[in-house]
C-alpha cells in the first residue's frame, strides 16, 4: 500500500528549517478537456516544472478520480520510484503509466475506456523541496463517436489547402515536363524541315549547274561541227 497525502505532507516537514517558511511552488500543466471513443485507449498528459532538481526518489504522483455525479473521490494511479497501478476498483488493470519524471512529464494511458470512466482526473505533483501547488485536472468524456474539435477542422483545413497546392504544383511540373519536351520536338523538327530544305536547294544548284554544263557542251559540239563542215566544204558561207 503507498503511502498517503498526509504521510507524504508529514516527511515532508523533517526538511523544513526552524523558523523559516519556505513555500516553493509546482507549476502542473494538463490538457482542460479530453475525447475518448468508448473502449478505446486514451492518455492523460500531465508535466510539470520544478525549481527544484528531479529525480526518482524525489517526485511523487498521484492521480485521483471524481466522477461527473455525485460520488467519492477515487485513486487512480500512484507513482514514486515504481509505478502502483490500483489493484481494486474500477480502474484496476485500465491504468498504466506513461510517463517519464527526468522529463517531467507525469502522464498515464487509461486503456478500454468504458462510460464510467466519465468524469474528473486530478494529477497531483510533488518534487522534495516542492510540495506545493495547483493541482491539475483534466475532465475525460468517453462517448459513442469522437467529436471533431475545432482544431481538428483546422487542421483539416491546412491539410486540405497543402493538398490542393501540392496537387496544383503537380500539374505545373507536368505541364513544364511536356511543354519543355513538346519545345524539344518542335525545335526537332525545325531542325529537321531546314537540313531538308538545305538539301533541296543544294540539289537543285546541283542541277541547275549540270544542265548549264550539258547545254554550254551541246553549243560546243555544234560550233566544232559546223567549223568541220566548213573546212570540208569551203563553197558554204
Amino acid at each position: 500500500m503507498y503511502p498517503t497525502w498526509q504521510q507524504f505532507l508529514a516527511l515532508m516537514g523533517l526538511f523544513a528549517v526552524p523558523g523559516v517558511l519556505r513555500v516553493v511552488g509546482m507549476e502542473i500543466f494538463t490538457s482542460n478537456e479530453v475525447e475518448a471513443l468508448n473502449g478505446t485507449e486514451v492518455r492523460l498528459k500531465c508535466t510539470f516544472k520544478s525549481k527544484h532538481p528531479v529525480s526518482h526518489s524525489s517526485v511523487a504522483v498521484s492521480w485521483n478520480f471524481r466522477p461527473l455525479s455525485q460520488g467519492a473521490e477515487e485513486s487512480v494511479f500512484y507513482y514514486q520510484e515504481t509505478a502502483y497501478p490500483p489493484t481494486e476498483g474500477r480502474f484496476k488493470g485500465h491504468a498504466v503509466w506513461s510517463g517519464d519524471i527526468l522529463r517531467q512529464d507525469a502522464s498515464i494511458s487509461l486503456h478500454e475506456v468504458p462510460f464510467t470512466f466519465n468524469g474528473t482526473y486530478t494529477c497531483q505533483v510533488r518534487n522534495l523541496p516542492d510540495v506545493h501547488g495547483i493541482n491539475g485536472e483534466v475532465i475525460l468524456r468517453v462517448v459513442h463517436k469522437v467529436s471533431i474539435s475545432d482544431i481538428g477542422i483546422l487542421a483539416a483545413a491546412i491539410g486540405g489547402t497543402i493538398a490542393i497546392v501540392l496537387v496544383l504544383l503537380g500539374l505545373f511540373m507536368v505541364f513544364k515536363y511536356y511543354n519543355r519536351h513538346a519545345n524539344t520536338d518542335m525545335e526537332l523538327q525545325g531542325r529537321k524541315l531546314q537540313e531538308t530544305r538545305e538539301l533541296q536547294e543544294r540539289e537543285l544548284q546541283v542541277r541547275v549547274l549540270q544542265e548549264r554544263e550539258l547545254q554550254a557542251n551541246i553549243l560546243q559540239e555544234k560550233k566544232l561541227k559546223a567549223s568541220e563542215k566548213e573546212r570540208k566544204d569551203p563553197t558554204v558561207w
